[in-house]
């Protein structure tokens, strides 16, 4: 492949060479009969042309010293060089090229589209979110009231209590005032007392058990 790829790259110089000076021969073919008027035009160009061969010669000696160095890149450069330069393979890489650069077009809608439907689901949650932290809140303040109610209910029945357990005190002590009546008149009060100190017992006992209940809930009664 490197001794393709200098061979190609020799014919290439011998060929511009040999256009060269054939155009170069033609021009002082030509330049012969308006010598005088073009004789010092033509030694500009001669000078020019010199230059610019010395110039290309040693392009031409410092590409072959690459082309021996690097055989295999030099074959790759020298293969897309001639790929390139095919009309179909212009036309090719233009194609893809604008093909590339609408595919990245709809790439970018694509995206934009995806960050706006994300941006407004983001927006939706947001507002659920604050929907959320406003029932949060209510039902903080109805927690709050509701932990008022029972403590204000808590400390009614701790009243109710107490006005029961003063019944059953008040029932004992009649109890031993009914003693001291004749049998006979004492026996129907006296039952009717001890039934009312019962009953002042047991709601004492069940209102008891509410205000445990309530304690429960860590509102102090």
């Amino acid at each position: 492949q490197a001794l393709f790829a200098q061979r190609t790259i020799a014919n290439t110089v011998e060929n511009t060479i040999e256009a060269t000076r054939s155009r170069l021969d033609r021009f002082l073919t030509t330049a012969s009969i308006h010598f005088d008027q073009t004789a010092e035009s033509f030694q500009d160009f001669k000078f020019e042309y010199h230059k610019y061969e010395a110039v290309a010669l040693g392009k031409i000696k410092e590409s072959f010293v690459v082309a021996s160095s690097h055989p295999y890149l030099t074959t790759g450069a020298v293969l897309g060089l001639g790929f390139i330069s095919l009309k179909g393979t212009r036309q090719y890489f233009y194609y893809n090229t604008l093909r590339f650069f609408v595919t990245e077009e709809k790439l970018v809608s694509r995206a934009d589209a995806k960050v706006k439907q994300l941006k407004q689901s983001f927006d939706a949650l947001k507002l659920e979110g604050e929907k959320l932290e406003k029932r949060a809140l209510e039902a903080e303040e109805d927690l709050l009231r509701g932990r008022t109610k029972l403590k204000q209910a808590g400390k009614q029945i701790q009243t109710a209590i107490n006005s029961a357990y003063k019944i059953e005190r008040q029932a004992s002590g009649l109890k031993d005032v009914l003693k001291d009546l004749p049998s006979i008149e004492s026996s129907r009060f006296r039952k009717q007392v001890t039934n009312l100190a019962k009953e002042a017992k047991k709601e004492r006992n069940a209102l008891s058990k509410e205000v445990t209940k309530i304690s429960n809930y860590g509102i102090s009664v």
